[in-house]
């Protein structure tokens, strides 16, 4: 059964870092695309970082310069390396891992098909 599983939430202090961990058992992950979202309180989710299979990134203008996606196909893994955190940052963060054979093409949560619970991001000011 496929399942998608974040880790590595929490709180810290404005201009602090955290890394976020995501495990999906999919199979062929390396043949998916996979990326990142959120939602903060009161907002709509937000995609903000998606990962071609080669590798290749693009991000929301919101987090660019600050946030780091990468993936690890030999370990099903996702990452995302947010420094220069905000207040504006916090929020729930989620993983997801598109259709196999779906091209990574624009970051919208219709793209997804597979998606991991969750893990809560707090920044305070």
């Amino acid at each position: 059964q496929a399942q998608v599983v974040e880790s590595g939430g929490g709180s810290v202090q404005a201009g602090g870092s955290l890394r976020l961990s995501c495990t999906a058992s999919l199979a062929y992950y390396n043949s998916r695309c996979v990326a990142w979202f959120r939602q903060g309180p009161g907002k709509e989710r937000e995609g903000i970082a998606m990962i071609d299979r080669d590798g290749s990134t693009r991000y929301a203008v919101s987090v660019k310069d600050r946030f780091t996606a990468s993936r690890d196909n030999s370990k099903n893994t996702l990452s995302l390396q947010m420094n220069s955190l905000e207040p504006e940052d916090t929020g729930m963060y989620s993983c997801a891992a598109g259709k196999l054979g779906n091209a990574c093409t624009t970051l919208v949560s219709g793209n997804f098909a597979y998606w991991g619970q969750g893990t809560q991001v707090a920044v305070s000011s």
